[in-house]
């Protein structure tokens, strides 16, 4: 199951103080620790957005733990898989039974000394060769998000070659009017 929220005219103050009282108090503290509106709003909105799709399956505690590497996992309810993700331009939200990932990035400028430290050769040949490098490149690099999240890892590991033959199934969309792209990662 999957949330996307992308109507970034709702970043308000007026919008973060509604969420709120709606959230636990530990929520709220972190939420609270952003400096910038979009922070809060993001911390807020994306714990509704989980409540809401864990809602239907009867989960109702969000304690988590987390693994050595700082992914959090429900605690209460370990056989449900969820990840979180946000950009300028979205926020993304996975729930599965098995372990899923999920990114969401805003096109940004070509930097293409992060295509060198990121990408493998083909990855960046099929970038440069590209009609929209900038889309591109952010494709790949949503992919590679998403597989080391499902992984839990985070980016420890060696990006140029998360992609080759991971073994999972991936899913990933381009909403070019509101200049961004999101990846899921499936177990297979």
């Amino acid at each position: 199951m999957i949330s996307l929220f992308d109507d970034m005219s709702q970043v308000t103050e007026a919008e973060v103080q509604r969420m709120l009282p709606l959230v636990d108090a530990s929520r709220r503290e972190e939420a609270l620790r952003y400096k910038h509106l979009f922070g809060q709003f993001a911390c807020l909105k994306s714990w509704l957005m989980l409540k809401e799709l864990l809602a239907p399956l009867g989960i109702t505690n969000l304690a988590f733990s987390y693994n050595e590497h700082g992914k959090p996992f429900l605690t209460y309810s370990p056989e449900v898989y969820f990840n979180l993700s946000h950009c300028k331009n979205g926020i993304a939200v996975v729930v599965d039974f098995s372990p899923v990932g999920i990114d969401i990035e805003s096109f940004r400028k070509d930097n293409l000394a992060l295509v060198r430290k990121t990408m493998n050769p083909a990855e960046a040949d099929w970038i440069r060769a590209s009609s929209d490098p900038v889309e591109t490149f952010t494709q790949f690099w949503t992919k590679k998000e998403a597989v080391v999240k499902l992984r839990g890892t985070g980016i420890t590991d060696d990006l140029h070659h998360v992609l080759d033959g991971n073994g999972y199934r991936m899913e990933t969309y381009i909403v070019r009017a509101k200049r961004y792209a999101w990846s899921v990662a499936y177990s297979k």
